[in-house]
């Protein structure tokens, strides 16, 4: 059973060591672009990132195929997809319902909190269906979001006007520890994560379902 796991932790590694090293450089880039004030398109300052181009947010829409695709070839691919489907679907509802009651106007350290329990629950969800690419998802998540937490360290530390530390006022009790939690630590990991883990589930599942059901069509009389 040990030699098992550590042979399944050893795939996963393996798996998404490109991915992450992507990940990384793309997250270098964009610190270097807000540093230097470079076009707002690509590089946004403000807090959220203002949907630039470039970020990592919308690498799990590439990876998550990439992983599906690579877990598929290992003989890894759920019996039915139309559950996988289904179950990233439901993933999506609760993780925005999450959102909802994180960051709705008015809301509090305690709604912040609930709304983080239910991220939780949208991404455990797809370890339902696809326990192997909700795994890898898992592992390439954090991989993402550390760079990320200690960039943010630093920038909240050193106020250096980038998207890093332009950050919600949310009523946080406390000085920079407490903001560094609520606002840096918690948020990359239990909501990016959760975020990574739905998305990838959600596109991963789709593209391969297809990409199968195009392979499985007969092919047309005199093709």
């Amino acid at each position: 059973m040990a030699d098992s796991s550590a042979a399944s932790s050893l795939r996963v590694t393996r798996l998404i060591v490109v991915p992450t090293v992507i990940t990384l450089a793309v997250t270098f880039l964009r610190l270097i672009g807000e540093l230097l004030h470079w076009s707002s398109l690509f590089f946004n300052r403000s807090a959220g990132g203002g949907f630039a181009i470039v970020g990592i947010s919308w690498l799990p829409i590439i990876f998550g195929p990439y992983f599906a695709v690579k877990i598929a070839k290992r003989g890894g691919a759920p019996v039915r997809f139309g559950k996988g489907f289904g179950f990233a679907a439901l993933g999506v509802i609760v993780f925005l319902a999450g959102s909802f009651v994180a960051f709705a106007p008015g809301t509090t350290t305690v709604r912040m909190l609930a709304g983080f329990v239910l991220m939780v629950a949208a991404a455990m969800l797809q370890f339902v269906p696809w326990r192997d690419l909700a795994r890898t998802l898992l592992a390439y998540a954090y991989a993402a979001r550390v760079p990320v937490v200690i960039v943010m360290f630093f920038a909240m530390r050193g106020n250096w006007g980038t998207h890093y530390d332009a950050l919600p006022s949310f009523p946080v009790p406390g000085g920079f520890w407490s903001r560094y939690l609520y606002l840096a630590l918690i948020p990359q990991f239990v909501m990016w994560i959760a975020y990574t883990i739905v998305l990838g589930a959600l596109i991963g599942t789709a593209y391969l379902a297809i990409v199968r059901r195009k392979k499985s069509a007969p092919a047309a009389p005199g093709a």
